[in-house]
């Protein structure tokens, strides 16, 4: 009986934990959801069977809900107002790539799973991100920007994965097919995926017949075929579902809060995500990794603060605020391992050894992470509880 109900047990008590810690303390509650998926993962719970192939595709369906908000909220034409802030995102994702690879030599780490450590360092945790500002209801440059920028390191994160992904089979076997189909033919095919979405959806809507409150069903049905298609062409569902919420945004979709959000479903999706990417971590590699873990966060933490802070001015934006954006940026883990997992299940042999060297790192920003983003996005004044006062110049 226990294997039915594991799941179930889990999450009911992960939302009682989540909403009472918030209740009580403002605890975000992503990771609230994070802490009873890692201690059911220490404490080994039968019945969870979290290398079922089901489990993944459903974690994949709740991230790709998330990224398609994400990209919903992406406006292209302000890249074009202020180009300082696609900059600062392309540098700072490659200078944390650089960082981290660089440091990741000091702990005798193979070549291609130092690569893959570093790809995955640069990306931010949209479902992290996403779910705090929206739990906080965050409005702002501070938010904005980094929900832009989020975006920024999420498609540079999944371009360097592919890659690295296509190198490793052309040095293991020569192949130059699997290296192409490891790279360029999954990018294209998850871009004109998302986009092909992005303009058929918003004509649907446009329909006599379609009501307003059809609109959120519509785009769920719509990213959970984006995501049973890109799983079955061996693409990213993840930036398949970004770039179809980024086509969406430009093609004039309006779409209300509670349809962005994907109401009750969105949100045990998402508490299903966090659980689920918290039970994947093996405590038994947490120990072993909590050097590499504080020395690649330092370094992570730190190219994202510095290089927001250089350019803040430059970009229009206090030097205050421009660390704030920095920090805000610190969760990574949803992301890098669903993203590190379909590595895995499309033949990429290294991943197993870069998650076991990722452990300690994935839990610490799973945990603080959230909680480092709550606290940025109030220190700017720009949540419901800490609004800036109206300017009056």
């Amino acid at each position: 009986m226990i294997p039915f109900i594991a799941w179930p047990v889990l999450l009911l008590l992960a939302w009682v934990v989540g909403e009472r810690l918030y209740s009580l303390w403002k605890v975000p509650r992503v990771s609230s959801y994070v802490a009873v998926g890692l201690l059911a993962g220490l404490a080994g719970q039968p019945g969870l069977h979290v290398g079922h192939v089901g489990f993944s595709l459903l974690a994949n369906v709740a991230l790709a809900l998330v990224l398609f908000e994400l990209g919903y909220r992406i406006n292209l034409r302000w890249f074009r107002h202020n180009p300082w802030v696609l900059a600062v995102g392309l540098v700072e994702s490659l200078i944390t790539f650089g960082l981290v690879y660089w440091a990741s030599g000091w702990f005798e780490l193979a070549w291609e799973v130092r690569l893959i450590v570093a790809a995955l360092a640069v990306s931010a945790s949209p479902a992290g991100i996403v779910r705090v500002a929206n739990e906080l209801r965050g409005a702002g440059q501070v938010t904005e920007r980094v929900m832009h920028l989020c975006a920024i390191n999420c498609l540079v994160a999944v371009m360097l994965v592919k890659i690295v992904v296509g190198s490793w089979h052309l040095s293991t076997s020569g192949d130059w097919v699997a290296a192409g189909l490891g790279s360029v033919y999954s990018l294209f095919i998850a871009v004109a995926l998302g986009g092909a979405l992005g303009v058929l959806v918003p004509t649907l809507m446009r329909l006599p017949e379609m009501r307003s409150n059809g609109a959120t069903v519509l785009f769920a049905l719509a990213v959970l075929l984006l995501t049973m298609t890109a799983f079955a062409l061996k693409v990213s569902p993840l930036l398949a579902a970004l770039s179809f919420g980024i086509v969406a945004r430009e093609r004039r979709v309006q779409l209300t809060n509670a349809q962005r959000d994907f109401g009750s479903v969105g949100d045990l999706l998402g508490m299903f995500l966090f659980v689920y990417v918290a039970v994947l971590i093996d405590w038994s590699h947490v120990w072993g990794t909590l050097g590499i873990a504080v020395v690649l966060l330092a370094l992570r933490v730190a190219s994202k603060v510095v290089c927001n802070l250089a350019v803040a001015r430059l970009s229009g934006i206090t030097p205050r605020k421009g660390w704030l954006t920095g920090l805000a940026l610190t969760p990574m883990s949803a992301f890098a391992i669903l993203l590190l997992e379909q590595s895995r299940l499309y033949g990429f042999e290294p991943a197993v050894a870069a998650f076991a060297a990722l452990a300690a790192m994935m839990a610490l920003q799973e945990l603080l992470g959230p909680w480092v983003t709550q606290r940025s996005l109030m220190a700017a004044q720009e949540t419901h509880v800490t609004a800036e006062p109206v300017s009056k110049t």
